[in-house]
């Protein structure tokens, strides 16, 4: 992992359709089209079904507004600041395991059909959430921010 592939900063809000409305407003941000997804996920309790809706950015620096879920790890971050980055990772299993090491404990993994980690949270005590994001799945997200221009 590296600085280059940072590419998007999440914010976790209670109020999805406000906060859109409010970053449009002020900054001038516009939105590709809402996704609504059910995803299997693994917490550190057991695996679940979480519903999550997000959207993503089409101006850069691409944000992600997530709706946020009660009692998940998508509630939002204190004072409304950001819930974590998001990184590209070519190798999600080992990159994990790096930060592991560092000390940043995983919150969820989401998978694929074969068990692989596509998308992992971590935590330290301090700093932001690191979301780790396959590579593999980077052409769908070009796909989907460019489809909504």
């Amino acid at each position: 992992m590296n600085p280059g592939d940072l590419f998007h900063v999440g914010v976790v809000s209670d109020d999805f359709d406000g906060t859109l409305a409010e970053l449009t407003a002020s900054l001038g941000y516009e939105w590709c089209p809402t996704m609504r997804v059910s995803l299997p996920v693994s917490l550190p309790d057991g695996d679940t079904v979480v519903d999550l809706q997000f959207a993503y950015s089409r101006s850069t620096p691409r944000l992600e507004i997530v709706q946020s879920i009660p009692g998940t790890v998508w509630t939002p971050a204190p004072d409304a600041a950001l819930h974590h980055l998001g990184f590209w990772s070519d190798d999600v299993t080992a990159d994990a395991a790096a930060l592991e090491r560092r000390g940043h404990r995983a919150e969820a993994v989401g998978r694929d059909g074969d068990g692989n980690a596509r998308w992992t949270y971590h935590r330290r005590d301090t700093g932001p959430r690191i979301e780790l994001v396959s590579r593999a799945l980077e052409a769908g997200l070009e796909h989907y921010w460019s489809a909504s221009a």
